[in-house]
C-alpha cells in the first residue's frame, strides 16, 4: 500500500468513527425530548426564573457553617416536600426528597452541598444589583441547592416518571473540615442500589469533572510550658518552634506533574503579645494527582515540624524551664478516583451538551464526587449554570444570565441516565 494512501485512511478515520457516536448522542436526546413530560419540565424553567432567584436568595440567607447545617437543611425540606416529594434528614444532617421509579431498586442521586466555609456571625444578606446577586457562598452553593430544588420541582409540576429512583439530596459536610461525611453517609446507605452520582456545585456549564483529585488535610500542634515575655525569657516557644517548622515545609519541592499543591490555610495561638504561648497551630491542605506524591507532602509536614522543635529547643534556650512537645494529625482525607470515558453517566453529559448546544470541557477538582468515583461508582460534578465568581470571599457573586442552559442539561443528565418509564395503556 502506498505512503500516501495510507496517510490519507488515518486522517479519514476519526472522522469515520466519530459520526455515528454523535449521531447515537443527538438521537438519545432527541428521543428523551419527545417526551411530552420531560418537554414540559424543561419549559418549567423559562417560566420561573423569579422563583428560582429568589429562592437561591432565601436560601443563602439561611447561614450553614461547616457542622451548623441544620437551618439550611431544614428549609430544604420544606421546599422539597412542598414539590410532592416525601422527604427526610437523616441522622448526619443530609436532607433527602424521592422521586420514585418504576424500577425502586436502582438509584440515580442529585445532590448539592448544604455548607458553606464561611463561619457563624457572617452576614449572609443578599444584595443585588443589575442582574448580580451578592453575598458570601451565593454561588458556592446557593447556585446548586436553588438548582436541586428547582430540578425537583420542575420534574414534579410536569409529571415525570423515572424508569430508576432519582433522589435529591442537599448533603452536609462538602466545605473544608467536612471531609465529605454527608456523601460519605449517601453512599453508604444506599451504594446496593446506587447507578450513578450526579453533584451541582457552583455556577458554569463549561466543564464537568470526572476525574477525583485526591487531598488531605493536616493540623500541625506544638505545645510547651508557656510563660512571660519578660521573666520567662529563653523557655521554648511553640510558635517559634512552628514557625521555623513552617518555613522549612514551605521549602518543598513539588512536582508539576503529577501536579501537586500545598496552602498552609490556618495558623493559630497564643493569649497575648506579652506571653510566651502554650500552645500553637498550623492547617495544611495538600492535594496531588498523585496518591505517593500525598504521602511524600505529608512525610515532609511531619519532618519540618520535628525540625522546628529541635531548633527551637537548642541552645540557648533553658532546657530547664521546660520542652516542646508536637503532633501532626489527620483531619481529612479525600480519596481520588476517575470516570471511565466510556460511562453511560458521561454519554448521557455529552448528550444533553449537544442537545443545548454546549461545549464542555473534563477537569479535575475535589468535589463530593469524589466519593463515589473511589469506590467505583459513576459520578461527575457540574456547574448549575449562570456565572459566578469570588467564592470563598465576602465579595462572592452570582449572574443567573444563563441559569436556564445549566438547569435543562443536569436535568437531561439525570433523566438520561435515570431513563423515563414508558406510560401504561389506558
Amino acid at each position: 500500500m502506498k505512503p500516501a494512501l495510507v496517510c490519507a485512511i488515518l486522517l479519514f478515520m476519526p472522522v469515520r468513527s466519530a459520526a455515528p457516536l454523535h449521531t447515537r448522542r443527538q438521537a438519545s436526546a432527541s428521543r428523551l425530548t419527545e417526551n411530552p413530560q420531560v418537554r414540559a419540565a424543561l419549559d418549567w424553567f423559562g417560566r420561573n426564573p423569579s422563583w428560582i432567584n429568589d429562592t437561591q436568595a432565601r436560601l443563602t440567607e439561611i447561614p450553614a457553617p461547616p457542622y451548623q447545617e441544620e437551618a439550611r437543611a431544614a428549609a430544604m425540606k420544606e421546599l422539597l416536600t412542598e414539590d410532592g416529594l416525601p422527604t427526610n434528614i437523616d441522622k448526619i444532617g443530609n436532607v433527602v426528597g424521592e422521586l420514585r421509579g418504576a424500577n425502586e431498586n436502582e438509584i440515580v442521586l442529585l445532590s448539592a452541598h448544604l455548607d458553606t466555609v464561611f463561619p457563624a456571625g457572617t452576614n449572609v444578606k443578599v444584595h443585588r444589583s443589575g442582574g448580580r446577586m451578592m453575598a458570601p457562598g451565593i454561588s458556592d452553593n446557593g447556585t446548586g441547592i436553588a438548582a436541586l430544588v428547582a430540578i425537583a420541582r420542575a420534574m414534579q409540576s410536569a409529571h415525570v416518571k423515572p424508569e430508576r429512583t432519582i433522589l435529591f439530596a442537599g448533603n452536609v459536610g462538602e466545605e473544608g473540615e467536612g471531609n465529605l461525611r454527608g456523601m460519605r453517609e449517601l453512599v453508604d446507605t444506599y451504594r446496593k442500589g446506587l447507578k450513578a452520582v450526579v453533584v451541582l456545585d457552583g455556577s458554569g456549564t463549561d466543564y464537568v469533572t470526572t476525574k477525583a483529585l485526591a487531598s488531605r488535610r493536616l493540623e500541625a500542634t506544638v505545645t510547651g510550658p508557656g510563660g512571660h515575655s519578660w521573666s520567662d525569657f529563653g523557655m521554648p516557644n511553640p510558635i517559634n518552634a512552628l514557625v521555623r517548622g513552617a518555613v522549612r515545609f514551605i521549602n518543598t519541592k513539588v512536582p508539576v506533574s503529577p501536579r501537586t499543591t500545598f496552602n498552609i490555610g490556618q495558623i493559630e495561638g497564643g493569649t497575648s503579645v506579652n506571653s510566651v504561648p502554650y500552645e500553637a497551630k498550623i492547617k495544611v491542605d495538600i492535594r496531588s494527582e498523585n496518591e505517593e506524591e500525598l504521602g511524600r507532602l505529608e512525610s515532609a509536614l511531619r519532618e519540618s515540624i520535628a525540625a522546628g522543635v529541635r531548633d527551637e529547643m537548642d541552645p540557648p534556650r533553658d532546657r530547664s524551664r521546660g520542652a516542646l512537645e508536637w503532633k501532626v494529625e489527620l483531619l481529612g482525607s479525600r480519596p481520588g478516583g476517575e470516570l471511565s470515558p466510556d460511562s453511560p453517566l458521561l454519554a448521557a453529559l455529552r448528550a444533553a451538551d449537544e442537545f443545548i448546544g454546549n461545549q464542555s470541557r473534563i477537569e479535575r477538582s475535589s468535589t463530593d464526587a469524589n466519593i463515589p468515583l473511589s469506590m467505583g461508582i459513576d459520578a461527575i460534578s457540574i456547574g448549575a449554570g449562570g456565572t459566578g465568581g469570588g467564592a470563598h470571599s465576602l465579595q462572592e457573586w452570582y449572574d443567573p444570565e444563563g441559569r436556564e442552559t445549566g438547569l435543562k442539561r443536569a436535568l437531561l443528565t439525570v433523566l438520561g441516565i435515570a431513563g423515563v418509564a414508558e406510560e401504561k395503556a389506558r
